[in-house]
């Protein structure tokens, strides 16, 4: 008997939602938001009844029967770091989601609004593995400052479901593999995946790595320090400088790759030199997941929306292409990947983790 799914996913300005049939979508939709509607609330939490009755209304509107769900699944938030998969939406969790454990950010009433709809006719909720997953082994949190340890955040949800695609494609576990799985979206982040636990990850929000679209990423820290006591800018205008105006932003005022593809066809040296800069960095972090592998990698995926771009593609390949062979999964379809995860409980190919 095929399994329907309620799917959850809210942002800052949207929620987006979808029904499953199995892996089969049934419908999908992005219900936007003003920022005058946000505004009325003082917390994130606080919108929880507004957010809950528009996706139920949409519903309705569909003339869909919610009471032939037989799972809600929500986007995972900011809770604190957790192992890898897909979570019952426990009476723990769903505190830890309305405190904001550890922040306040939209995702978290993924969970909550889940749990709710789910209660409300019968049927398990669940959220599947949330920016906060961290399954890092020990060393890798040496950053060389002990008051400043590396830390597990990162595209967690599709760098999960691309794995398992990959593995279940190929006939094998993902806890058999070695993979170097690449997220590259507004945020870029390297990922090493040893059988099924990922022990080492860059930053994918404010910390390590190549820069990104909207992100810094690493950047000589004298030369930071230097920048934040010079009394030109404040710490929020020093953040913003790494999170929101770096990376390509910063360089040539865009952050989206099909511009900056058509500024270099346009002739723009600048906009070609940060692209193949770029690559370049992006294939270091491959190479350094690569040694932490110890060379034992099984294959290299690549995935989220720059994926779609060739020429970063082929550059990567040409650049890292010799430490694995490559698998390329454009995009980033979340509201499938929070479907799977709950499918794999259902199905009874997993088990629900305990938060």
């Amino acid at each position: 008997m095929a399994i329907k799914s309620l799917i959850i996913n809210p942002g800052s300005t949207s929620t987006k939602i979808g029904v499953f049939e199995d892996e089969t979508l049934l419908f999908e939709e992005t219900l936007r938001h003003s920022t005058e509607e946000i505004a009325q609330y003082a917390s994130i939490v606080d919108q929880k009844d507004f957010r809950k009755q528009i996706i139920l209304d949409l519903l309705n509107e569909k003339n869909f029967d919610i009471k032939s769900l037989q799972v809600v699944v929500g986007r995972g938030g900011m809770l604190k770091p957790i192992p890898g998969g897909t979570y019952a939406v426990s009476d723990a969790l769903l505190e830890d989601l309305k405190i904001g454990k550890q922040g306040q950010h939209a995702s978290n009433l993924g969970g909550i609004l889940a749990r709710e709809i789910g209660d409300s006719i019968g049927v398990p909720s669940y959220i599947v593995d949330p920016v906060v997953v961290d399954e890092l082994m020990p060393i890798s949190r040496y950053s060389g400052v002990p008051e400043l340890p590396r830390t597990s955040v990162f595209h967690a949800l599709n760098q999960k479901a691309v794995a398992k695609r990959y593995a279940k494609e190929q006939g094998k576990a993902y806890d058999s593999l070695n993979l170097v799985v690449v997220h590259m979206g507004g945020g870029v982040s390297v990922g090493a995946h040893e059988k099924g636990r990922v022990i080492d990850v860059f930053n994918a929000l404010d910390g390590d790595g190549a820069f990104s679209p909207e992100r810094a990423g690493a950047v000589p820290s004298g030369a930071l320090i230097k920048m934040c006591f010079s009394g030109q800018y404040t710490e929020k205008e020093v953040y913003k400088k790494i999170v929101g105006n770096g990376g390509f932003n910063a360089y040539v005022g865009t952050n989206d790759m099909r511009d900056v593809e058509k500024m270099v066809q346009n002739g723009d040296k600048k906009a070609e030199e940060v692209r193949e800069a770029f690559i370049m960095q992006v294939a270091k972090n491959i190479g350094s997941m690569a040694c932490v592998l110890k060379g034992k990698v099984d294959q290299i995926i690549i995935t989220g929306g720059i994926a779609y771009d060739k020429v970063v593609v082929a550059g990567l390949t040409e650049r890292a292409g010799f430490i694995a062979p490559i698998t390329v999964y454009p995009g980033e379809d979340e509201l499938l990947a929070l479907a799977q995860g709950a499918l794999r409980v259902m199905n009874g190919e997993e088990k629900a983790m305990e938060y």
